[in-house]
């Protein structure tokens, strides 16, 4: 059995001014008191807000991302009963135009002729703004409140390759979301009781090479609200993971490591996720979409397989008193190999 991480309940700081891991960072929090700080490292410096909404008739994707050397912006709509997808992405050189802080709630932004992304943090809510001019030879428009109930628990976990390498990541599940996304004259209304946004907020030094999967799901399921966090792979080893189960605004740590099970040469059979040592965590994803990005640049190098589809199966953590029997939860699970 792997052992059980470091619980951290003072705000700290991630990295040393010498641009080394603060050892008193590693561990996880319930709450976002981790301040994402990177220094020195020129050029190895990843950064990145990703946010996912799960609507009732669409799950839309935005992210900002900051890789020292360039910034890559991208966003995606997908339609779950017609399967219309389209993605946008925008690149620039050394990141220019690219504002973002080290604070998980901190304000960030993205201003260019082809995107204007703004996430701005208030009064215990994100407004998310978006805007691309050519969306598939259409105007979108997003607009978004995203709040972060008082209370709820969310997950940030500091993982350390070694001194030098290490990755500051907090996922915020379960958050309602509310507004508009149009696209030309079609509008998708999002409801806060039935919408959920997921932020992944991420901060580290990496490796030059890396793969990583990475299981999620933030849904109304019968009277409850139900978030899963599962990664593998980039967290083997360290003796920390970024496994959890929400469940009504209570985060759940699991601290195995979790197995993906999978044919990488057909991303589309069913795949198995399930905890390393124990039961606690036994489920299968049947994807019914998957969407498929190839970076080849001559710094960047990036291949990313990213399925929809549905979650099957059982989570049992005896500890917590949690014993859940999913049928059909709507969620995504991928696999991310990256050479930055």
């Amino acid at each position: 059995m792997q052992h059980k991480e470091r619980e951290l309940t003072e705000p700290v700081r991630l990295s040393n001014p010498d641009g080394t891991l603060n050892p008193e960072a590693i561990g996880f929090a319930r709450n976002p008191i981790i301040t994402g700080n990177l220094a020195k490292n020129y050029m190895r410096k990843k950064r990145w807000n990703h946010w996912c909404v799960y609507a009732e008739d669409v799950l839309f994707s935005v992210t900002v991302s900051h890789l020292d050397y360039a910034a890559s912006c991208f966003v995606y709509v997908f339609h779950y009963e017609t399967q219309r997808f389209f993605e946008k992405t925008v690149t620039v050189p050394m990141g220019r135009n690219v504002r973002m802080g080290d604070e998980v709630l901190g304000n960030v932004s993205f201003t260019h002729p082809d995107m204007n992304i703004q996430m701005i943090h208030i009064k215990g809510e994100t407004h998310l703004l978006v805007t691309v001019p050519d969306f598939d030879g259409e105007l979108l428009h997003a607009d978004l409140h995203i709040g972060h109930p008082e209370g709820e628990e969310s997950l940030n976990v500091v993982v350390p390759w070694n001194r030098h390498q290490y990755q500051f990541t907090a996922k915020h599940h379960l958050l309602p979301a509310e507004g508009f996304i149009t696209i030309d004259d079609r509008r998708s209304l999002l409801a806060r009781e039935e919408s959920f946004a997921v932020l992944d907020f991420g901060r580290g030094i990496w490796p030059r090479k890396a793969v990583w999967n990475w299981a999620m799901a933030s849904q109304r399921y019968g009277r409850r609200r139900i978030g899963l966090n599962f990664g593998g792979q980039w967290t083997d080893g360290t003796g920390m993971t970024e496994n959890a189960v929400f469940v009504d605004g209570k985060m759940h740590k699991i601290s195995e490591d979790v197995l993906f099970d999978y044919d990488p040469d057909d991303y589309m059979k069913t795949w198995r996720i399930r905890t390393k040592f124990t039961n606690s965590v036994d489920l299968t994803f049947t994807p019914f979409f998957e969407r498929i990005t190839a970076t080849d640049a001559k710094l960047v190098k990036s291949d990313v397989h990213q399925l929809f589809g549905y979650f099957r199966g059982r989570i049992r953590l005896e500890e917590a008193g949690v014993n859940l029997h999913l049928v059909k939860l709507i969620g995504c699970s991928e696999e991310h190999r990256a050479t930055w």
